[in-house]
């Protein structure tokens, strides 16, 4: 493996992990990198921008020129500008904050956000550009549930990192998750990331029912035990299947020409 693999492997293990960050250990551990190249490339990171230390915690987490190069990338990207409209009726339709993610990895990203003119006294730190769990999110698990089962399985056999109590983090509990998901056509997230928050997602096809992306809303929690969430889960999957035929005849229609 070559210095440039080994500096992305960095990179990338400590941007799954950026809302609580990895420790030098960590690095180590999760690249099987040696000690002394670990330090050089976490070094070099640092001192070019990509990574943050922050001596308090003695942790590492992405830093502002990766953000700046991920925002380029994804604020010139074709499928967020054609899924933007439908994204802004959906936000009209919930008054939600909806999101658009797709998977980068064995990270999810996110590509777009409309947010909610209500704050319901809550915040989101969901931000275009930063990464997202894919095992403890609704857009996660909506992109995770339609992937090639051996794709999925390479994902999940690393450990699940816990974020609340809800987290599914049981490899065989969740896969019976994702079956449920991809028996109804959403998935939810029952404060599994943030305490108090919810989300229904759903996922983006292709023409060949491989999935591209996902869209959620993400909610109060009690908006669930007030009222139920059939209202949401009717507008997501309506939302993203309409996306999805789109899609399908745009395909269509280039490949007649």
């Amino acid at each position: 493996m070559g210095t440039v693999e080994k500096a992305f492997q960095v990179i990338e293990q400590v941007v799954s992990h950026q809302g609580k960050g990895l420790l030098f250990s960590d690095v180590v551990s999760k690249t099987a990198l040696p000690k002394a190249t670990t330090h050089r490339i976490l070094k070099s990171l640092v001192r070019l921008g990509y990574l943050r230390f922050e001596e308090e915690t003695g942790r590492y987490f992405g830093d502002l020129r990766l953000s700046f190069l991920g925002s380029e990338v994804t604020s010139h990207f074709d499928l967020k500008r054609y899924i933007r409209p439908h994204l802004l009726r959906l936000q009209a339709e919930t008054k939600h904050t909806c999101h658009l993610g797709i998977r980068n990895g064995t990270v999810g990203v996110y590509l777009d956000k409309i947010e909610s003119s209500k704050a319901f006294g809550i915040k989101l730190f969901s931000e275009v550009g930063r990464s997202f769990p894919l095992h403890g999110t609704g857009m996660g698990k909506a992109l995770l549930a339609f992937l090639d089962p051996e794709q999925r399985k390479e994902i999940l056999s690393g450990r699940l990192e816990v974020f609340t109590l809800n987290t599914i983090t049981d490899p065989a509990k969740l896969e019976r998750e994702l079956k449920r998901i991809r028996s109804c056509g959403y998935a939810v997230d029952r404060e599994e990331i943030t305490r108090g928050i919810m989300c229904v997602a759903a996922p983006i096809m292709n023409g060949e029912g491989e999935v591209l992306a996902a869209i959620s809303v993400t909610f109060p929690a009690y908006i669930d035990k007030d009222r139920g969430i059939a209202q949401e889960i009717k507008a997501v999957t309506g939302c993203a299947s309409a996306i999805t035929g789109l899609l399908a005849e745009r395909e269509a229609t280039a490949e007649r020409r």
